[in-house]
């Protein structure tokens, strides 16, 4: 989720996290697991970003400006392969403001493996909105980042393993 040419650059160590997202894509296809892309992105001159929105809305100004096709392109070293889906979404949770919900009931998927950018956002909101939703999860923490490694550690060692299962992709690929 979110692993989008405008995000990823802001990602530090995005090598690691783009080679690891990798093997785990590679994994996924390999056993016939669904991979399904999640961005964020919003039309010209953001009109979806409310000034309400303390998190959207200090960026209102850049996303206006922004060539919203480039921002939101999947980065090439993981890019859907054919027949994949990419969906877009107008908010922190891959479930708002996106058909994701849709798409899932339609290929009767119960289970979702996160990743994503960045732990405190995507993962976090879409992993508390599909517990809610009664989806089995798994978290592949070494296939996250967060711009406060802290944040990331207490989330995934503390906070997510009470609604889903936290691996690291050498674990998941087994």
């Amino acid at each position: 989720m979110d692993m989008q040419l405008g995000i990823i650059s802001r990602v530090s160590d995005s090598p690691v996290l783009l080679s690891n997202a990798g093997k785990a894509i590679t994994s996924a296809r390999s056993k016939g697991i669904p991979v399904i892309y999640v961005v964020v992105g919003f039309r010209p001159g953001a009109p979806e970003v409310s000034m309400d929105n303390k998190g959207f809305a200090a960026g209102k100004e850049m996303f206006a400006g922004v060539d919203m096709d480039e921002f939101m392109r999947v980065h090439p070293d993981i890019a859907p392969a054919e027949g994949e889906l990419t969906v877009a979404k107008r908010r922190v949770s891959a479930f708002t403001g996106s058909d994701l919900e849709v798409i899932l009931r339609a290929k009767e998927i119960k289970h979702l493996v996160l990743t994503g950018i960045a732990t405190s956002g995507v993962v976090l909101s879409t992993l508390r909105e599909a517990s809610d939703k009664d989806y089995r999860l798994t978290v592949i923490a070494d296939c996250c980042a967060d711009g406060d490694e802290e944040v990331h550690r207490v989330l995934t060692t503390k906070v997510f393993p009470r609604q889903a299962d936290v691996v690291n992709v050498d674990e998941w690929i087994k």
